[in-house]
């Protein structure tokens, strides 16, 4: 009986060594834990390909002991694609516990995108706030949806994925006009129209009521058969914030160039807000043709070419 009660001590003894060995070689934080740094678990990516990518930045002693872990805390699921703070040190169980759950470990920034931005400078902009952001990337996949990535303020993690951040713009968009989709229908023109004249309004004009008045003198002119002869167009055709266009530039072979081409652009010149977009739509009728901003700010109209030139004067 002593001999069989020894025999068993000595077994238990040899399974509780046997996992303290375990757990000090796979599932404890490795000594060179790679602490402050991020890791990125990209969209699809499997929990065998998160494993690999924790392990190569030195953060698992085994990536065989996280799959395993993540399997323990998400039966049936994986890990959920993100970027995640290594701000100290973990085993393996911890990290499979947050990467199967999409605990990042990072605060969002909280960002305010302002209406009239070009994706351009979008991109710029989520580069500063968010710093570890692949921009060109962004700016390359939100080139195509220019006007449709709404201005508005949003708190992302460093690090986000920038196609997740211009589907959210996207589908902010959708949210936004959404419930303003009747009365564009009913203005008898195309979502496609209204955002490309809202991005120009947007851009010409500060203020709700001018917007609304520069809208009906724009529409008009498309009606009339005269080019728009907008300015805003010239920043977007070079890639320029704030650019004041010279002479030449009004010659720059452009589908872009409303001095050259009658009628709207091939498409949104920026992002609009709701304010400008609803101007498109519902513009204010007036007897004005031409209109320009002057040095003091103001909006000054004219119904001729002759006093529009006079009204140059302001410009000073």
């Amino acid at each position: 009986m002593k001999l069989f009660f020894k025999d068993s001590q000595f077994v238990l003894f040899g399974v509780a060594f046997v996992l303290l060995a375990g757990y000090a070689v796979f599932i404890v934080a490795p000594r060179a834990y790679p602490v402050g740094f991020t890791v990125t678990v990209p969209e699809g990516a499997s929990v065998r390909e998160a494993s690999v990518i924790l392990k190569n930045a030195g953060a698992l002693r085994s990536a065989e002991a996280f799959t395993l872990a993540v399997r323990l805390w998400n039966p049936g699921g994986g890990v959920l694609a993100n970027t995640y703070a290594l701000s100290k040190k973990e085993s393996a169980l911890q990290l499979a516990y947050r990467f199967a759950h999409g605990d990042t470990g990072i605060e969002a920034v909280r960002i305010t995108i302002p209406e009239g931005l070009t994706s351009r400078e979008i991109a710029e902009l989520l580069k500063e706030r968010l710093g570890n952001f692949d921009s060109e990337r962004f700016r390359i996949l939100a080139e195509a949806e220019e006007g449709y990535l709404f201005p508005e303020t949003y708190y992302l993690l460093p690090g986000t994925d920038p196609s997740a951040a211009v589907r959210l713009m996207k589908s902010t968009f959708a949210e936004k006009v959404g419930p303003i989709e009747e009365k564009i229908r009913a203005s008898g023109k195309s979502v496609h129209e209204v955002v490309t004249m809202a991005s120009i309004i947007e851009r010409e004009a500060r203020k709700p009521e001018t917007r609304r008045i520069i809208s009906d003198i724009l529409w008009r002119r498309i009606e009339l058969g005269m080019p728009l002869q907008v300015d805003a167009v010239f920043g977007y055709i070079l890639g320029k914030s704030g650019y004041a266009p010279n002479f030449d530039d009004l010659k720059i072979v452009s589908p872009y160039n409303t001095y050259l081409n009658r009628g709207l652009p091939p498409g949104p010149i920026a992002n609009p807000g709701i304010d400008s977009i609803l101007a498109a739509v519902e513009p204010k009728a007036n007897d004005w043709l031409y209109y320009l901003t002057g040095s003091d700010g103001v909006m000054y109209y004219a119904k001729t070419f002759e006093k529009h030139v006079a009204n140059r004067v302001h410009l000073r």
